[in-house]
C-alpha cells in the first residue's frame, strides 16, 4: 500500500459528477489517499456562490467551525486549508510569480504537517490541472513521484490563459510524469516532457447499470417520446447552442430534454423560444441514471475549440453504459476511440440524420449490449490500472514506488 496526495482544480464538494473524484476513490482502494481540497482564495470568497457547498465547507474551516480532515473511507482523507489564499491572477507576470509561490509554500508547509500527522511517507503526488497552487508544490512536498495529470485544456478558458501559457508547460516540465486524458493533450505536452502518456477516463459502472429498473422521474414523465437528451453542464463555451437550435426547430416531432445546470449564455440563448426543449436543471448523481434511461436517444453537441476537441467527454461513457443510442459532435477524442459506438456529426444536416437513424435503434437490446460492454473496458478500476501501468513503465525508480498493476 502506498501513499498518495492529490491536488485538483476540483473542490470534493462539488456537485456534479467528478473524474479526479472517482479516480481518487478508486485509487484508495488499494492505496492511503490524501485529497487536498482546493483551497479559498480572496476573490472566490468575496464573489462566490455563498450557497454552494463547497464554499460553504470551506468557509466553515476557515473560520474554525469544522475540523479541516476529513475521513471518507478506511483508505482516503480529505483535507481542507484552514486560511484564505491571496488573489493573483490580475498580477502582472514577476508580481504573480513571487505570490504564487507565497501561496503554494503555505499550501504545502500544511499539507506536509497534515500528512505526518497521518503517517504518509514517501508520497506520489498527483495534480490534477491545478497549475497555479501546485506549480512548485514539489519543491515544498518533496513527494518520491511527482505526476502532473492534464484532465482538461483549461488554459483554453481567458481566466487561466493569461499566466497558464507560462506555467503549464513548467509543470509539465518539472513532473516525473505526465498524464493527459486523450492522445491530442498527451501529443502536446510531449514536447514539454519525454515521460507522457494518454490515458482514458472511466465510468462509474456500479451507478450506471443498464441491467437496473429505474422509475421515471416526475418532471419527464410528462415530455412524449421519442426523447433526444444532454446530461451535463449547459455551458455555452462548449456546447453548439446554435447548432442546437437548428436541430430543435427542424424536429418539432422529436422532444430535447436537457439535465444539468445552465450558465448565463445558454439561458438568454434563443433556444428557449422553441416548445420542444425543456430545461430540467441540475440533479443530484445518484438521480442521473434514471433520466438517461428515460431517453431514447443521448447526444453531445460540442463546439469544436481547443477546449473540446481533445478532452475526453465522460458523458459518453456514461450514455454508453446504460446502452443508449448516442450522438456527438465529431471531435478528436470521439474518432479517437468512440466512432465505433456512436453516431458522428459536424453540421445541422448530419446531426439530423444520424438522431433519424439513432431513434431506430432505441429498441435494439443486441447494440445496447455491445455499447454497455464497450463502456465496461472504461470503468475506473481500468482507468487507474493504466496509471499504475503507464508510471510503473516509466522507469526502474518507479517499479519500485507502485505497485504491480492489479489483475
Amino acid at each position: 500500500m502506498k501513499d498518495f496526495i492529490i491536488t485538483s482544480l476540483q473542490t470534493w464538494d462539488i456537485e456534479i459528477g467528478s473524474t479526479i473524484k472517482n479516480t481518487a476513490l478508486e485509487i484508495s482502494k488499494q492505496n492511503r489517499v490524501l485529497y487536498i481540497n482546493t483551497p479559498m482564495d480572496y476573490s472566490t470568497r468575496l464573489k462566490g456562490n455563498k450557497q454552494a457547498p463547497s464554499y460553504i465547507r470551506r468557509m466553515s474551516v476557515i473560520k474554525g467551525e469544522a475540523s479541516p480532515l476529513r475521513q471518507i473511507n478506511k483508505n482516503m482523507w480529505v483535507l481542507d486549508c484552514p486560511f484564505t489564499l491571496l488573489s493573483v491572477n490580475f498580477l502582472p507576470a514577476p508580481l504573480f510569480n513571487f505570490f504564487n509561490r507565497q501561496n503554494n509554500r503555505r499550501i504545502g508547509r500544511w499539507i506536509v504537517q497534515q500528512a505526518a500527522q497521518l503517517g504518509f511517507k514517501d508520497y506520489i503526488h498527483l495534480i490534477d490541472t491545478d497549475i497555479y497552487r501546485s506549480r512548485y508544490l514539489k519543491e515544498y512536498i518533496h513527494p518520491v513521484l511527482s505526476i502532473y495529470y492534464r484532465r482538461d485544456y483549461i488554459i483554453g478558458e481567458a481566466y487561466w490563459r493569461k499566466h497558464g501559457t507560462r506555467l503549464e508547460p513548467e509543470l509539465a516540465a518539472s513532473a516525473d510524469i505526465v498524464l493527459a486524458n486523450s492522445s491530442r493533450f498527451a501529443a502536446e505536452l510531449l514536447a514539454y516532457n519525454p515521460e507522457t502518456y494518454p490515458i482514458e477516463t472511466g465510468v462509474n459502472i456500479e451507478l450506471y447499470d443498464a441491467s437496473r429498473s429505474y422509475g421515471i422521474p416526475t418532471d419527464i414523465k410528462g415530455i412524449p417520446h421519442p426523447i433526444i437528451g444532454y446530461m451535463g453542464t449547459v455551458n455555452s463555451t462548449r456546447l453548439d447552442g446554435d447548432l442546437l437550435y437548428e436541430i430543435i426547430r427542424q424536429r418539432p416531432e422529436y422532444n430535447f430534454v436537457f439535465t444539468g445546470p445552465e450558465d448565463n449564455g445558454f439561458r438568454q440563448h434563443r433556444i428557449h423560444t422553441l416548445k420542444n426543449v425543456h430545461f430540467l436543471g441540475q440533479k443530484k448523481t445518484s438521480e442521473l441514471p434514471a433520466y438517461i434511461a428515460t431517453y431514447d436517444v443521448c447526444i453531445n453537441p460540442q463546439i469544436i475549440n481547443d477546449i473540446t476537441d481533445g478532452n475526453y467527454p465522460l458523458k459518453i461513457d456514461e450514455y454508453l453504459a446504460m446502452g443508449k443510442p448516442t450522438v456527438a459532435t465529431s471531435t478528436h477524442t470521439m474518432r479517437n476511440i468512440f466512432a465505433a459506438y456512436t453516431h458522428l456529426a459536424t453540421n445541422p444536416q448530419e446531426w439530423l440524420s444520424a438522431i433519424d437513424h439513432a431513434i431506430t435503434e432505441s429498441d435494439d437490446k443486441k447494440l445496447a449490449q455491445q455499447r454497455i460492454s464497450f463502456a465496461e473496458t472504461h470503468s475506473w478500476g481500468h482507468s487507474v490500472k493504466k496509471i499504475y501501468r503507464v508510471t510503473a513503465n516509466s522507469d526502474n525508480k518507479i517499479l519500485s514506488i507502485l505497485e504491480t498493476p492489479m489483475t
